[in-house]
């Protein structure tokens, strides 16, 4: 068999050639193809994510919740699985016969509206005379938002003359699905616009913004592709709340590793002419950062699949996928887009090829901000990290003042809500638990004790029963028995027996969703707990919600320590350092917190928080702080092995605290436009983690951290090698 020939002299620089352009054109360009083509097909996704969500609070308690076991029956009992809303008519003073007749001929006629169902209510007059109320089911297939709006208005149209109010869960889910209306389109231009002006403010450039931009832009699409079709075939469980998250969290952290990026290809510029050698260089400077600080965010956030609520345990994983494509896009498609574009990228201040001078600096820069930071810790170490230690001790000390037990269900839309009109109303004329009455599922021999035990307490106003032979489905239930319904001398109905239970139902004196009403829930818990009863309902699935997510906050926030601490360790090679960074991390938090309670408390007067506030802020504030922390540590481990750790420590506080700057003001504009979405939950995450990013941009890990690994010296890499062998 005859040999290959070897290639000539001349032959190989054609073969090298031909291997720099497959390296240095092709691969981008079928990168960015690929990238491309992904993003073509998640954009348009954008605005079907409702296809795939729900807001329901009872989908996401945990299997175990009586709120849920009581909801899984329901439908057995009803026949209908409509959606009530509470039509409330309030005249401006006693409502005349005629005006109860008029309102009656309305109600009726919404039965022939798109989407009501035709189980309409007939009005039914408040004892003081002056309201009515009826209730309206609403289609569970019908577009919930625009079914309300038609009511309303068609009522509103009808009663020119009286106040009209829609209330009631129909009323409620309305007003959050117009609240997270402007969460495909305003959130996300909010999100971009803020996100470009700092870019541009921090290139002076104008093609180098929109490069990086891109790249954020296209790990959101392909992110929103997987969650879509996860979400669509059942496997993740979507809400508003979590689409929103996701939105922001990947616009921040790709652009943030993007600008880690960035900053080291324009260093290796300064080295070199050569474009591509200067991509390959960052790359393999950005790598170990980006991987571990997008690794720690992607293990954080899982922590919560431990979570007993679903809002949460779903929300870890969708934020994960984000954080992959976001890190994925840094280090593939930006590569790829700063390989064609090169120097012209940075237009119009592009990098000079100096070699001389990147030699003669060192590699540490001896002017600007930073540099003059790492002189004043240089000088004064100890007292700098002691003052800003008691800064931050001084702000935690705001979390005395936090109220996170919970929210009431008309207050979790900000700013003007009708149902919550409505409520007030409803409450000033009948029993404020109406429309919205707990449901008790009782063994059919044990009924008769449950009914006792409603009757006894004070927070109860009426009991019923589901029985199938009355009109309303429902029968007047008292302590001697159920009553009969209709004409006098019509037959006592018989309850509802479905697998040995009968369904009561108990209206509340107080609104469903009060605190009042919530201790009624758990007084009745206790005492029917001997009968084998379980309660379910609006107030029952709040109560259980809290409870859920009290117990989340409570195991999620340590187990997340755990985690982040051991990765730390297994990154840095160190015991100390991992330790320390925990724990202004973790005061880094409480500071924000803090301050965060207070300002919620004395200037916005926010009604409370959701337990889930502080735990979303923990793992945000915590996994993304930790991120700026991994940015500079491992840059000051690289300069202590060549350096010492003392010169080290300062020169990667000088070479990176542009960046991180940069990236911590990236981040905390794109959490801040949460804000644009009037949810109170969304509105108080946005103001936590972007306060607390911020925090942790200027205060920690510019002062406090350098400070303090500066004042203990090499010891900080205890029990490494480089504590055994390097320099201080």
């Amino acid at each position: 068999m005859p040999r290959r020939s070897e290639p000539t002299s001349a032959a190989r620089p054609r073969q090298r050639h031909r291997r720099a352009l497959w390296a240095r054109v092709l691969v981008p360009s079928l990168l960015i193809l690929a990238w491309v083509t992904a993003a073509g097909l998640g954009g348009p996704l954008f605005g079907k994510v409702d296809e795939v969500s729900s807001n329901d609070r009872t989908a996401y308690l945990p299997e175990s919740a009586d709120a849920t076991q009581v909801q899984e029956v329901l439908g057995e009992f009803v026949d209908s699985d409509a959606i009530p809303a509470i039509a409330v008519f309030v005249g401006d003073g006693e409502l005349s016969g005629d005006d109860l007749a008029a309102i009656s001929d309305a109600v009726d006629s919404t039965a022939e509206l798109g989407g009501v169902d035709a189980d309409v209510s007939p009005a039914i007059p408040s004892d003081d005379g002056s309201a009515a109320q009826a209730f309206i089911p609403i289609r569970s297939d019908a577009d919930l938002s625009d079914t309300v709006n038609e009511v309303a208005t068609h009522l509103r149209e009808a009663l020119p003359g009286v106040t009209v109010h829609i209330t009631g869960p129909a009323g409620f889910s309305a007003d959050l699905v117009a609240g997270f209306a402007g969460i495909d389109g305003l959130l996300l231009g909010v999100a971009l616009l803020a996100v470009l002006v700092i870019l541009v403010l921090v290139y002076r450039s104008l093609l180098l913004p929109l490069v990086v931009l891109s790249t954020s832009l296209f790990a959101l699409c392909v992110a929103l592709l997987v969650v879509w079709w996860l979400a669509k075939t059942g496997v993740l469980l979507l809400s508003g709340q979590t689409q929103g998250i996701l939105f922001i969290l990947v616009i921040g952290a790709a652009t943030d590793y993007a600008l880690l990026f960035v900053a080291r290809f324009r260093e290796e510029l300064r080295r070199t002419r050569d474009k591509g050698t200067a991509v390959a260089a960052a790359w393999r400077g950005s790598l170990e950062p980006i991987v571990a600080s997008g690794g720690t965010v992607i293990a954080g956030l899982l922590c919560l699949l431990l979570s007993d609520l679903r809002s949460n345990s779903t929300l870890g994983p969708v934020a994960a996928i984000g954080i992959a494509f976001a890190m994925l896009s840094a280090l593939t498609l930006l590569p790829a887009l700063l390989v064609l574009f090169g120097r012209a990228a940075f237009w119009p201040r592009r990098p000079v090829f100096e070699p001389d001078a990147v030699v003669e600096e060192d590699g540490r820069p001896t002017s600007g901000v930073w540099a003059r930071v790492a002189t004043r810790i240089r000088r004064r170490p100890r007292l700098i990290w002691i003052v800003t230690t008691a800064v931050l001790l001084a702000g935690a000390a705001g979390l005395t003042q936090l109220d996170a037990t919970g929210v009431p269900q008309s207050d979790l839309v900000l700013g003007t809500s009708d149902a919550r009109d409505g409520q007030v109303a409803l409450g000033e004329h009948f029993p404020g638990g109406s429309g919205s009455p707990a449901y008790v599922v009782v063994d059919e021999d044990r009924w008769r004790d449950a009914v006792d035990v409603l009757h006894a307490s004070d927070g109860v106003d009426e009991v019923s029963i589901t029985t199938a032979d009355s009109p309303s489905g429902t029968a007047p239930v008292s302590p001697e028995g159920i009553e009969p319904v209709g004409a006098p001398g019509a037959p006592t109905p018989e309850p509802t027996v479905v697998d040995g239970d009968v369904l009561l139902q108990a209206t509340f004196t107080d609104a469903a969703d009060s605190d009042a009403a919530a201790a009624t829930v758990r007084e009745l818990r206790t005492e029917l707990d001997p009968l084998g009863a379980r309660i379910g309902g609006v107030t029952a699935t709040s109560v259980d919600t809290n409870d859920a997510s009290i117990h989340d906050r409570n195991l999620i926030i340590p187990v997340i320590l755990g985690v982040i601490l051991v990765i730390l360790m297994l990154l840095l090679r160190s015991i100390l350092a991992p330790v320390l960074l925990i724990l202004t991390t973790v005061l880094s938090f409480g500071t924000a917190l803090g301050i965060s309670a207070l300002v919620f408390d004395g200037l916005f007067r926010f009604p409370g928080a959701d337990p889930a506030v502080p735990l979303y802020g923990f793992v945000f504030l915590v996994a993304l702080g930790i991120d700026y922390n991994i940015f500079l540590m491992t840059r000051v481990r690289e300069e202590s092995a060549r350096h010492g750790t003392r010169d080290g420590i300062l020169r990667g506080l000088t070479i990176t605290g542009g960046v991180i700057t940069s990236a911590g003001l990236v981040l905390a504009a794109t959490f801040a436009a949460l804000s644009v979405i009037p949810i109170l939950f969304l509105v108080q995450l946005a103001f936590i983690v972007a306060f607390g990013v911020l925090l942790d941009t200027f205060i920690v890990r510019s002062l406090l951290v350098p400070a303090l690994a500066y004042d203990i010296g090499r010891r900080i890499w205890w029990p490494s090698a480089l504590w055994r062998h390097g320099d201080d």
